[in-house]
């Protein structure tokens, strides 16, 4: 009876803790590529990596390569691709540092591009099986209005494609919908394509909350497209697009207060995030890794200081200047800006600690 009562206790232990356990997983393995994208783009580029690494703290493993150490440390949250002379000087022919502006900008940004590239992976994994269904996948186009609609009273009309919502342009039916979220008044200002003419239509619309967040119920029925193989690559190309749009959106939102720091994600909270769709399944898990991936990779990417993006600004100057920019004042800058992303991430991670409770 002890027995059992223990396995069920290292049963339940584990049905509570596995989901977070993938998180984790998911983590390294966005990690791994991020690096693996440095490391593969310094190779290419003919620059000497003296260690790749997931992880940080004490080496679990570790393999001498040639010329490369790979490792696998403790603290499964991070890694790194130390590149010989990346953050000093070196007389090494092969050093970061002497090699040409352009080449250390492809080796800067090949992070943030392989995220991205994996999250389109991912998008097309997703909508693979959709092309030897029924259905369709859907557009920006009105097909029709249920009865009661209330968006027909709004000078909607059948056929009308809709560009714009609140001056933002969408190109597809995820950032329309994105677009519909979070909505203050009680209307939204569209712009329509409509027989060859843009057309300007305020709509008014029944809403609801979910999680605190206003929605718009678009109470109309879009066009859909039969799904071919061309469709389904022109819609995985379209949606991953999306996705970073989406993500440039949230930015600019944030910034401009639409959603507020509550609304706001970090390691933790995205975490549990993972850990819930995993429960759930493998259907609603994936969209969240490609929007979480490409989100790494478009936010790698802003000028901002110890980030890639801020890096590769510096090298973006240095090749319009043609002299580079002093290693003082850019470590300064880089500094500086990592002692603020760490505070912002520090806010973050208590909001939603305390948000456990």
């Amino acid at each position: 009876m002890i027995i059992a009562n223990v396995f069920s206790a290292i049963g339940g232990f584990l049905g509570s803790v596995w989901p977070y356990l993938v998180a984790i997983l998911l983590f390294l393995v966005m990690i791994f590529i991020h690096e693996f994208g440095h490391f593969i783009a310094a190779k290419l580029m003919g620059v000497k990596v003296n260690e790749f690494a997931i992880g940080f703290g004490p080496a679990l493993f570790k393999k001498q390569g040639k010329e490369t150490l790979y490792a696998v440390r403790a603290i499964p949250f991070g890694g790194f691709c130390a590149m010989e002379g990346e953050d000093e000087s070196s007389e090494n022919d092969r050093a970061f540092c002497n090699k040409p502006a352009w080449r250390r900008f492809i080796i800067i940004v090949a992070g943030a591009f392989m995220n991205i590239v994996l999250g389109l992976i991912i998008v097309m994994i997703i909508m693979a099986p959709s092309v030897y269904r029924g259905n369709y996948y859907g557009t920006t186009r009105i097909h029709s209005f249920p009865e009661g609609s209330v968006s027909a009273d709004s000078g909607l009309e059948v056929g009308d494609k809709i560009l714009e919502v609140n001056g933002r342009r969408v190109y597809t039916y995820m950032e329309m919908n994105y677009c519909f979220s979070n909505v203050k008044e009680s209307f939204l200002d569209l712009e329509v394509l409509r027989n060859g003419k843009r057309e300007q239509v305020r709509y008014t619309f029944p809403t609801e909350v979910i999680d605190g967040i206003n929605y718009v119920k678009a109470d109309f029925v879009l066009v859909g497209e039969e799904k071919t193989f061309g469709n389904y690559i022109k819609h995985g190309l379209a949606t991953t697009v999306s996705y970073g749009r989406m993500v440039w959106f949230s930015l600019v939102d944030l910034v401009t207060g639409k959603f507020g720091i509550s609304q706001v994600s970090g390691p933790v909270g995205v975490t549990q995030a993972i850990g819930t769709a995993a429960k759930t399944g493998l259907l609603d898990l994936l969209p969240m890794i490609a929007l979480i991936t490409i989100n790494l990779g478009i936010f790698n990417l802003l000028p901002v200081p110890a980030l890639d993006g801020g890096r590769a600004f510096f090298l973006i100057i240095e090749m319009i200047i043609r002299r580079p920019i002093p290693k003082k004042f850019e470590a300064a800058v880089h500094a500086a800006g990592l002692v603020l992303l760490l505070g912002f991430i520090a806010i973050i991670t208590v909001k939603d600690v305390i948000g456990l409770f």
